[in-house]
């Protein structure tokens, strides 16, 4: 064993038990558990667990490429400010305020490649697996945890449109079946490589992040990481590349619903979102037919004042307190008051 499999090869256990447990439910529905149909589809399983566990780190390079979007314009505004300083204490200053910019939009460049990071070592241990499962099936090598010797002939001996899965189209040995089956996967790898970052570039980006140097590495990037797939795809096995291809075909998808659900301020996508909106408002009849309720306002000032009740008067005389008397009958006015003593005169001298 070389040092490299021996680095990887807890992560090749791993990737040989996710394929064993695939095929043997493959096996269970009714697939030809010799045949490359349940080996494929156990290879597109083991895409399905990995981009599943890989969806909180997805999350998160959305919202990393989202903040290199945003932070697009200042970025732009320090190196055009240190353009054609080259002395050290202005490179220095330069990189200063750039990791400042990237702390307060809590974002950087590797936090959006952290997917494709943790996914290479995923990937070249699956090539590793590929490679050994002839020694495997030969017994030149023992077996790799789950993955038997029987099970290693069983994949070693599958077949799709009939070429093994573990052949290469470098090693064809002038198998035809191989070399096109693999053409047609290493053309689908790269197109579908081209498509996803074209997706995420050219509609999840507002225009001020389309412009500047980092928009044009971008740009370069878009061309030349489909060509570098595409020349280095003639050394991968089939099954690495139907890996590969299934696994840009969950990327696309991925970021189609992210991007259509949640797109970046200023691009395409929310632009298309807001008119989506828009006609479904207008076809429910929401914008013409909807109702406005009109509130009368009352003029703020000050609170009126209770009024007071007036106190009722004493009745001075019958009949003055609100009762009426009877006719014919005349009330008696009740014995009249003695009229007070005056005092005595004193007789004049």
């Amino acid at each position: 064993m070389s040092w490299f499999d021996g680095l990887l090869h807890p992560i090749m256990w791993v990737v040989s038990w996710i394929m064993v447990e695939w095929h043997a439910i493959f096996k269970a529905v009714g697939l030809d558990p010799d045949g490359g149909a349940a080996w494929s589809l156990s290879i597109v399983g083991l895409v399905v667990v990995i981009r599943i566990l890989l969806i909180p780190l997805f999350f998160r390079q959305i919202k990393a490429s989202r903040g290199m979007q945003l932070l697009a314009p200042e970025m732009q505004a320090i190196q055009k400010k240190y353009k054609g300083k080259s002395d050290p204490a202005s490179r220095e200053a330069m990189s200063r305020e750039t990791m400042e910019l990237y702390r307060k939009h809590g974002t950087n460049p590797f936090a959006s490649c952290l997917p494709i990071l943790l996914q290479s070592p995923i990937f070249f241990a699956l090539f590793r697996v590929l490679n050994s499962l002839p020694l495997i099936a030969s017994g030149a090598k023992p077996p790799l945890g789950p993955m038997t010797k029987s099970l290693a002939e069983s994949f070693d001996n599958a077949t799709i449109f009939g070429a093994p899965l573990s052949g290469t189209f470098m090693k064809a040995d002038g198998n035809i079946h191989i070399k096109i089956v693999s053409v047609v996967l290493i053309i689908c790898m790269s197109a579908t490589t081209f498509l996803t970052q074209r997706q995420l570039t050219m509609k999840n980006m507002p225009p001020a992040a389309l412009q500047g140097p980092m928009a044009q590495q971008q740009k370069i990037l878009l061309y030349v990481l489909p060509l570098i797939f595409a020349f280095s795809g003639i050394n991968f096995p089939i099954g690495v590349l139907i890996y590969w291809t299934t696994t840009n075909l969950w990327s696309m998808g991925q970021q189609f619903y992210s991007i259509r659900r949640m797109p970046a301020p200023g691009s395409q996508a929310e632009i298309a979102m807001k008119e989506r909106k828009a006609k479904k408002a207008e076809s429910k009849g929401l914008i013409e037919d909807e109702p406005v309720l009109l509130i009368e306002e009352k003029p703020r000032g000050q609170r009126e004042q209770p009024k007071r009740k007036d106190r009722a008067k004493a009745p001075t005389k019958p009949g003055d307190d609100g009762v009426p008397s009877k006719p014919g009958i005349e009330e008696d006015p009740g014995p009249s008051a003695p009229a007070p003593a005056k005092p005595p005169t004193k007789p004049k001298k």
